[in-house]
């Protein structure tokens, strides 16, 4: 019987492979006017870079939790990183904007198995009492990519261009492929029960509709475009028609025990609007002080960074707290309420001083990380074993759903906003900034609402368990 891995082995490999998804998202968004230049496209085809990366991962969250109670999580997840591999490798070598998004789509599935994946090894083999940390160290692994993408992006595709943006990714996922292999071992399979495979194609197709309806809701018409209400419409049939499938499938995808489980519903909300919440301020405060303070975009990004360090730095705190038993919930609406303090301030000091915004960017990766943690180290081990990998894989998608809705539905908000000149509500607001203002408003109101979820979640982690 294999030996399982130590926290601090086990967390050398999958901190870095949990660094290439927020890197690999974030560090193209500076090289995109590059991009656009070289292949003579618009920029709403070039955004489509950005777009299939987002769609093919929402697509590919789903389905990972299952796969890995099938197949051997090591199979599973190598066969994952080589398909983000040769994602990245058509990427640098691509003569066209279509042959970059083609490998785009396949590095965004093949990067989507990450975040899921990572969770369930750290579930399945680390002893109960090092989940927590576990769970924290990878949280924070996500914070650290989120601080890094754009300095990557915008530092190493300015100096070397950005085809070598996606050498660097190719590389350092074929890296991981022997310590995978060495640190995971050949674990037996949880289930040999049939997997259900229209079940899984539906919710992921599904989810991928929803995303791709609110992205085209950004600019003139907003959701009231076909481009955006059409796929949101699908979207929702096609979780409907999941719901109904799941209910007569002998072997269902999605098992409706999962959502008996209210504390997991608890946990799955207050992900969702803690991502909206916080992607959306992350989109909006570059914008903010670019556009508003005339920072250079270089510039822009430092500002960002040290939210990502206290995200890092809290993460490792969080990880602590669960495993010294802290209420899951009880954290997560303090780190709620840091978040809503954080959107208030920058409500306040919008168009001011760009230190006060990497002040409010600081509260706000500090909240976010206490509320990412501890929700994800809940769910790892609130559920049943037999729910456990599909509940994660709705975890993250919910996390994933967040992080695709917010930015979308806020910058729409922030142009009507901007179109319709009037007093802000913000008594204390710059009148430069007034639209912004309003705006982050809005997402403190957002992470408020998330605490009535997160009271659902204490509630039920404090019974025993």
């Amino acid at each position: 019987m294999p030996v399982p891995p130590s926290l601090a082995r086990l967390l050398t490999v999958l901190m870095p492979a949990m660094l290439l998804i927020p890197i690999a998202s974030d560090m193209v968004a500076l090289v995109l006017p590059a991009i656009t230049r070289e292949f003579a496209s618009s920029t709403a085809q070039a955004s489509w870079v950005v777009t299939g990366f987002l769609l093919a991962c929402a697509i590919g969250i789903p389905l990972y939790g299952r796969l890995a109670d099938r197949w051997s999580l090591q199979r599973v997840f190598i066969a994952a990183i080589l398909a983000y591999a040769a994602g990245s490798l058509i990427c640098a070598l691509a003569p066209s904007l279509l042959t970059l998004v083609i490998g785009r789509v396949l590095s965004g599935f093949g990067g989507a198995a990450i975040p899921v994946l990572a969770i369930v090894a750290a579930s399945r083999l680390l002893p109960r009492r090092e989940v927590p940390l576990g769970v924290g160290a990878i949280a924070a692994a996500g914070g650290i990519g989120a601080a890094l993408g754009p300095a990557i992006g915008g530092g190493l595709g300015q100096l070397l261009g950005w085809r070598a943006l996606f050498w660097i990714m190719f590389l350092a996922a074929l890296a991981l492929v022997p310590a995978l292999r060495t640190v995971l071992g050949q674990a037996r399979p949880r289930s040999r029960a049939r997997l259900n495979l229209i079940g899984g194609a539906l919710l992921g197709l599904s989810t991928g509709a929803l995303l791709f309806g609110v992205t085209q809701a950004e600019g003139v018409g907003g959701f009231t475009k076909p481009t955006s209400w059409a796929p949101l419409l699908l979207g929702a049939i096609g979780l409907s028609l999941v719901a109904l499938r799941s209910r007569s499938a002998a072997d269902p995808f999605v098992s409706p025990a999962l959502f008996r489980q209210r504390g997991f519903l608890g946990a799955a909300g207050v992900i969702f609007l803690a991502m909206v919440a916080n992607l959306s301020a992350l989109v909006l405060i570059p914008l903010l002080i670019i556009n508003v303070n005339g920072l250079s975009a270089g510039e822009g990004s430092l500002v960002m960074v040290p939210g990502g360090i206290a995200l890092a730095l809290t993460s490792v705190l969080a990880g602590r707290l669960g495993k010294a038993g802290a209420n899951e919930g009880s954290v997560s609406i303090i780190g709620l309420a840091l978040i809503a303090l954080a959107m208030l301030l920058m409500s306040t000091v919008a168009g001011r001083p760009p230190l006060l915004a990497a002040l409010a960017v600081t509260i706000l990766g500090t909240g976010f990380a206490l509320v990412v943690t501890l929700t994800t180290n809940a769910v790892s081990q609130l559920l049943p074993s037999e729910l456990a990998r599909g509940g994660i894989g709705i975890f993250q998608s919910a996390q994933f759903l967040g992080a695709g809705t917010g930015p979308a539905l806020f910058s729409v908000l922030l142009s009507w906003r901007q179109s319709a000149p009037g007093a802000t509500l913000n008594p204390l607001a710059s009148v430069e900034a007034d639209a912004y203002s309003d705006i982050f408003l809005a997402l403190a109101a957002v992470a408020l609402i998330a605490i009535f979820p997160a009271l659902r979640l204490r509630r039920d982690r404090g019974r025993p368990q």
